[in-house]
């Protein structure tokens, strides 16, 4: 489900300018995780099953095939899996993200005017046309590549933060999207722009504050969005069925409370991860790193799969909490991140 999420209301999360500091491992216990006992591992172990799989090293593999068979899942992470502490010098910084749904059509008319693009065949790895290009221009029309309109542009510049959503029609049929490509043209937020031009102060700014912004300003709306460059394009991925979540990084369903997006320079995907994030609705919980985003970037950053829809949304968007996560490795390969001094 890759995108721009953790930018869900639109502010810029920014970087640090100092000079990064190196990366440490640290091994942990069990008994050192706030809120391990009273979990539910059956859960987390169901989710784990889903992407395990999709290992291909000979260590995850035994592991996945142990899960699919453990009677007790509690003990089944306690005796074949070792906490580690990954730090690169950053605080823990926790967001969340969704799978929106918008209205709209499979064919054009007054109201479905907002089209989701498909991958143009001349795209590549260079910077493509920007977004007030494709639109204003209309540089994509008469190739086929419309896979939907929808009614709203708001509405469609959110989906392609998230990376993937529904796409509800009249005759009430669904067609899901998932990423698909980008234009590679810089992202900017438009959240943050609003705050630079003295319209709103950081902390009041929201989705639900942007798109009313836009609704009520039409023509600086617009501008407001061609400021950001970067144009996210989609595939149809309607064979997931629909109680399962939207396909994650792994190409397989990702589920709400249960599967995060982190950075896979520091976190391999599929692995558990210990989730103690604060804040107004503290979290005490194990999941899976099925996901990644493009500003999900650093050994303690995390994005947390809240679910489809408005009210998924509306908890994703208020989530900016600090807190701490712990990956769960196989028990030698853990040992093996350690310097040889600590060995």
């Amino acid at each position: 489900m890759t995108g721009l999420r953790g930018l869900v209301i639109g502010l810029s999360l920014g970087v640090s300018a100092a000079v990064a500091e190196p990366v440490s491992h640290a091994l942990m216990e069990f008994s050192d995780l706030d809120g391990w006992a009273e979990d539910d591992h059956a859960a987390a172990i169901e989710v784990f099953i889903e992407t395990c799989r999709d290992f291909d090293s000979p260590d995850w593999d035994t592991l996945c095939a142990l899960a699919a068979d453990a009677e007790d899942p509690r003990a089944f992470f306690e005796l074949f899996f070792k906490p580690v502490m990954i730090t690169d010098g950053e605080e823990g910084l926790f967001t969340g993200y969704y799978e929106p749904e918008l209205t709209g059509a499979r064919a054009p008319d007054d109201r479905f005017r907002y089209p989701l693009y498909s991958v143009p065949a001349e795209l590549g790895e260079d910077p493509w046309h920007s977004r007030r290009e494709i639109e204003e221009q209309k540089v994509l029309e008469g190739q086929g590549l419309e896979i939907a309109w929808v009614d709203d542009p708001v509405d469609l510049f959110f989906l392609q933060i998230q990376g993937s959503g529904r796409i509800r029609l009249p005759d009430g049929d669904v067609i899901r999207v998932g990423y698909g490509g980008a234009n590679k043209r810089p992202y900017n937020s438009v959240g943050a722009e609003l705050v630079d031009r003295g319209i709103y102060e950081p902390h009041e700014v929201s989705a639900d504050v942007i798109r009313s912004w836009v609704q009520d300003n039409p023509e600086d709306g617009q501008e407001l969005l061609w400021t950001n460059e970067s144009y996210v394009f989609f595939r149809e991925v309607s064979q997931v069925p629909a109680h399962l979540g939207p396909l994650g990084a792994m190409n397989r369903p990702i589920t709400a409370g249960r599967s995060v997006a982190v950075d896979p320079a520091h976190v391999p995907l599929g692995a558990p991860v210990w989730i103690e994030k604060d804040g107004r609705n503290p979290m005490r919980r194990l999941m899976v790193a099925q996901d990644t985003g493009a500003a999900i970037k650093g050994a303690q950053r995390a994005d947390i799969f809240y679910g489809t829809g408005a009210e998924a949304g509306r908890v994703a968007g208020a989530i900016r909490d600090p807190g701490r996560m712990i990956v769960l490795l196989p028990i030698q390969r853990a040992y093996a991140m350690l310097p040889e001094t600590l060995e």
